[in-house]
């Protein structure tokens, strides 16, 4: 079960990785504009579909896995990769208090699955 838990929180990674990339060039505000952008960008069409993929996984493991575990560790752990990715793919910053944020988050998820 934790390994569609896994694979669910990395799809989830991924389509904000994949939305987050697709919208870089967009420069226009919240109009028809914006919707007509979204749907003829197919990075973001595949963002989308692994959204959908990583909520059908999700909601699977809810209904094996106590909510109270199973969230703690698809959003912790999911902050933990999106925050990789977008250092590399994006070049966003990584500083010691967001590593020891992680790491604190981490922490957290080991005690919250025993």
């Amino acid at each position: 079960m934790y390994l569609v838990l896994f694979i669910s929180l990395v799809f989830n990674a991924l389509a904000n990785v994949a939305i987050k990339a697709g919208m870089k060039g967009y420069t226009g505000g919240i109009n028809l504009g914006l919707i007509s952008y979204v749907i003829k960008n197919p990075t973001i069409i595949i963002g989308l579909f692994l959204f959908g993929l990583a909520f059908i996984g999700y909601s699977f493991v809810l209904s094996k896995i106590q909510l109270s575990i199973a969230y703690p560790i698809m959003t912790g752990a999911g902050f933990l990769f999106v925050s990789v990715f977008s250092l590399i793919l994006f070049n966003e910053s990584f500083n010691l208090l967001k590593i020891l944020g992680i790491l604190f988050i981490f922490i957290g998820i080991v005690f919250l699955s025993r």
